[in-house]
């Protein structure tokens, strides 16, 4: 432990409670990934002293590599042919093109962005959501509560890659979810706390929607007896969509470090009234 007094910076993840009580005033605090929940509403974090996270350290491409194998999996039927396989039936399915299924991305961030432009660029037809403007080239941005509902009953396939904030906690609820059109599928690889799932198992098992790929839940590990690990509709990852790498991660945090001791502004400074 530091001696009280000495100038230090700290760089966790998840850490305990009353971590950071009674140390002697980091510079900064870094946090190992790009969601800082675990980090917020802190008793123990003193308010002034700055919360960076990681803005990327290869988390962008990886993201948008699980993104993809979701939204394949919907376009290319790979969800409906894993079923008849098990049932024994040989049933070829109608083709659909790139240009023809429909994506929205919610978050447009550092992560989110990538995201949406690396769909895009693959040809699919890529909306984009969040609360503030944004601009992505080749997607369809849209910002506002007021511009999502209309975007929901728009999508094919729903990706959200939101940050957990006040205002995003919840909001994949049943009544949102129930204007996706007939057929639609889901990727979650934002927050757990951010989709309800009863909701959703309620829709998949009406047959309003089609499937959902999850990597992130409210409750992390997904207890063992979860109706979810066995419905299926629904499958899971145990929160690798985007993990942080340690040779970026290290030199992104060193690079803030020196910009914090020469007085430039950093990378990833969180704003703790909007939560990210």
């Amino acid at each position: 432990m530091p001696e009280r007094g000495q100038v230090f910076y700290v760089a966790a993840w998840n850490p305990p409670e009353d971590f950071f009580r009674g140390l002697p005033g980091p510079k900064a605090v870094f946090a190992l990934g790009a969601g800082i929940d675990r980090f917020l509403g802190r008793d123990d974090l003193p308010a002034d002293v700055p919360l960076i996270r990681l803005t990327d350290a290869g988390m962008a491409r990886q993201m948008a590599e699980y993104v993809l194998a979701g939204v394949l999996r919907f376009q290319r039927c790979l969800d409906l042919y894993e079923f008849q396989q098990f049932s024994g039936i040989w049933r070829p399915q109608p083709a659909r093109s790139a240009e023809e299924t429909r994506v929205t991305v919610l978050g447009l961030g550092q992560i989110g962005g990538v995201v949406a432009a690396t769909l895009a660029g693959l040809g699919y037809a890529v909306s984009g959501w969040s609360r503030s403007a944004a601009a992505v080239p080749g997607v369809d941005c849209r910002f506002g509560n007021e511009a999502l509902e209309p975007l929901l009953g728009e999508t094919d396939v729903l990706v959200n890659i939101l940050p957990s904030t006040a205002s995003t906690r919840g909001l994949l609820n049943r009544a949102r979810l129930g204007r996706l059109p007939p057929g639609a599928g889901i990727i979650n690889a934002g927050r757990g706390d951010q989709l309800d799932l009863d909701a959703l198992v309620e829709l998949l098992d009406a047959g309003r929607l089609r499937g959902a790929l999850l990597d992130v839940f409210p409750e992390e590990p997904l207890p063992g007896g979860s109706r979810l690990w066995r419905h299926p509709k629904i499958r899971l990852t145990p929160h690798v969509a985007a993990e942080t790498l340690p040779a970026p991660a290290v030199g992104q945090i060193v690079e803030n470090m020196r910009r914090l001791e020469a007085g430039e502004p950093v990378s990833g400074l969180v704003d703790r009234r909007r939560g990210y």
